[in-house]
């Protein structure tokens, strides 16, 4: 855990940037029944908590990977975020699309590019990572050499680690699901026996239930 892990989830929670319910879940798009639910596109209107989480990419990305040459946000969550990291780090930076543009130039990487420039990806919020790697492909097929994924926050759930691992991406993340329940439970949003159906759904999503 990073020093600053346990701070952005206390942030994630105090603007409701993060919701747990773990007796009455939330149903994902994906169909999961889950007991929490997640924003963070809402940390770009609070200055502090951006700031806060601005630095500690910065931080985070100097330290793992001091060679990045460009910083891309994954649209569109992870683009202002890395708007700000890549001032922070004075590196230049891109965006890139789910999918290209159906017209145009038909871009899905906006922003220049060269052939192997080192390349860290910024994303707000990791599930089962299958966004985020298709738009590390994106920019691998355009040239770049994908160093990583970095984002806000992970669920930690085992597909998504899976699904990283098989694609051969390193993730880092600010914060984590674990850390959050766990902040979650000292600071009295949650029981004990809530924090135990949290616990529950992370070794597990598919099979969770109250």
């Amino acid at each position: 855990m990073t020093h600053y892990s346990e701070q952005i989830a206390k942030d994630l929670l105090e603007i409701k940037a993060v919701f747990l319910s773990p007796s009455k879940p939330f149903t994902w798009a994906s169909g999961i029944q889950s007991p929490i639910y997640t924003d963070n596109r809402l940390t770009i209107s609070y200055p502090k908590v951006r700031r806060l989480i601005a630095n500690s990419f910065a931080e985070m990305i100097k330290e793992k990977y001091p060679d990045v040459e460009v910083i891309a946000g994954a649209a569109t969550g992870g683009v202002p975020h890395a708007a700000w990291v890549a001032e922070i780090l004075d590196l230049p930076m891109v965006y890139i699309r789910a999918k290209a543009k159906d017209h145009g130039a038909g871009n899905q990487i906006e922003g220049h590019i060269e052939k192997g420039q080192k390349m860290v990806i910024i994303e707000d919020l990791i599930s089962t990572g299958g966004s985020v790697i298709g738009t590390a492909v994106a920019a691998k097929r355009e040239g770049a050499e994908v160093l990583g994924v970095a984002a806000i926050f992970t669920y930690e759930l085992p597909r998504g680690i899976e699904n990283f691992e098989k694609a051969g991406i390193p993730l880092l993340t600010l914060s984590n699901y674990s850390t959050l329940i766990e902040i979650a439970k000292e600071t009295g949003y949650v029981t004990e026996d809530e924090l135990s159906l949290l616990k529950k759904f992370k070794e597990n999503q598919q099979t969770w239930n109250q």
